[in-house]
């Protein structure tokens, strides 16, 4: 059995881990009621501008935008992996990346190649240990989105399926469903699908008049088309970045109370055990003592 000296430096040890999973399970909560609120707020514009789009695709216009266009043949996909830049936030990245994983080995099975974009530090080092082709990546986000900062890393992909060297392109992200349960999840990103999938894995399929019909463009359909898809691209892009957040803020408060609540049961367990280790001490000391006196 380890000695008194002992246990109280590993009490000591624990009681400052404790100390520090406190305040990060506090730093968190700050910053997870911040993401959740921006997360929300977000959502209805998201939904309506997958109607608008989803509306303008069945129109009858002599434009058709290369996001809309839904091609034959699949041979080259692109994915957008979005995790986050830290650690010590529970099962986030490890389910994220699992999936992952998993939807690379079966487009590798199709004979289909891919190309990748990694937002956040843990995806882009998951790829590089992968191998995988990393066209682009974009880390050190911060606590906020910013969707300037991923217009750069994210141009290479959009431009590669304008030019049809790609085919479909998806994105991997978190969905926020509550502060307890947050999913991993796969979106097809381009071409617009047909259906609406909320964070919370509710699919809608948006319902569109389908005839001979258009809308009255001003000033033409091309420049009106492009401007709205970008819209549209920057709209989920954010917002799965706002889920990501979010998500990533709730994980890590909940690990850090899990951890705090494991040191304060491993500091109780620690406690008792030095108690005994004191009381044995004693009990021998007196034992010495009577025996001494009674040898005198």
């Amino acid at each position: 059995m380890a000695g008194s000296k002992e246990i109280r430096t590993k009490i000591k040890s624990v009681q400052n881990t404790r100390k520090i999973t406190k305040a990060m399970e506090m730093v968190a909560a700050s910053k997870m009621r911040k993401a959740q609120d921006r997360m929300r707020a977000s959502r209805p514009y998201l939904e309506r501008m997958f109607y608008i789009a989803s509306h303008v695709a069945t129109a009858s216009t002599e434009y058709r935008h290369p996001f809309l266009v839904q091609r034959e043949t699949v041979k080259r996909v692109g994915a957008v992996i979005i995790s986050t830049d830290k650690g010590l936030c529970g099962g986030l990245n490890t389910n994220l990346l699992r999936m992952v994983m998993q939807q690379h080995k079966a487009w590798k099975a199709q004979k289909l190649e891919v190309d990748y974009v990694a937002i956040g530090n843990k995806g882009l080092g998951f790829l590089s240990r992968m191998g995988a082709n990393i066209l682009a990546s974009a880390v050190h986000l911060g606590d906020v989105p910013h969707i300037d900062r991923l217009v750069g890393p994210l141009k290479p992909l959009f431009d590669a399926y304008i030019e049809g060297s790609i085919d479909e392109i998806y994105v991997f992200s978190t969905g926020f469903v509550n502060t307890m349960k947050q999913l991993a999840r796969k979106d097809l990103l381009l071409p617009v699908p047909p259906e609406f999938r909320s964070p919370t894995g509710e699919v809608r399929k948006i319902e569109a008049q389908h005839g001979r019909w258009d809308y009255i463009y001003e000033p033409d359909a091309k420049m009106l088309l492009d401007g709205v898809m970008r819209r549209y691209i920057e709209a989920v892009i954010y917002q799965v970045l706002a889920e990501n957040m979010a998500s990533e803020q709730s994980a890590r408060m909940v690990a850090m109370k899990a951890a705090s609540d494991n040191a304060n049961k491993i500091i109780s367990e620690l406690q008792l055990v030095y108690n005994k280790t004191r009381q044995a001490a004693i009990t021998q000391e007196l034992t010495e003592i009577v025996g001494g006196a009674a040898a005198v």
